[in-house]
């Protein structure tokens, strides 16, 4: 799946050496790794380009899988507050692999979203995950907005 990120005006800073980007969501200066240029680009694109709600955007949020403390990069959320896509973001250098997949999936196992989404802000792939039926069905674009809202 391609998407193309329009420019976006990225609040970018220098700290000594590294260079800090503001991120809208945590509303805080945050390092520019290659990583969270792609992430910045998702979070933007979601929420200018596809009308996701910011305020339904999480983070890094932390998870804990067999006792080891994990991050997410991107967690959506529907309107009941309810997890409904993951985005694990790798930096544009990346392939993304089996092992990137096998990252998404163990986070799943905790969460239980219906969507998944793997990105290296040069390639994409969407997943629809039928919880029930135990299938992952790779689509060809995002779901629509009201489909994630809905938590479908």
């Amino acid at each position: 799946m391609e998407i193309h990120f329009s420019k976006y005006n990225f609040k970018i800073t220098a700290n000594g050496e590294q260079q800090m980007i503001f991120d809208i969501i945590r509303k805080k200066t945050v390092v520019l790794t290659p990583e969270e240029w792609v992430r910045q680009h998702i979070v933007h694109y979601l929420i200018n380009d596809y009308g996701f709600p910011k305020s339904l955007i999480s983070l890094e949020k932390q998870l804990v899988l067999n006792e080891l403390s994990k991050r997410t990069d991107i967690v959506l959320y529907n309107q009941t507050a309810s997890p409904c896509m993951i985005v694990e973001c790798k930096a544009p250098e990346v392939k993304i692999t089996q092992k990137t997949f096998d990252q998404i999936a163990r986070y799943n196992l905790k969460l239980q979203v219906p969507y998944l989404w793997v990105s290296n802000g040069k390639t994409n792939f969407v997943c629809h995950v039928d919880l029930s039926n135990q299938k992952v069905h790779f689509l060809e674009t995002l779901p629509i907005v009201s489909i994630l809202m809905e938590g479908k």
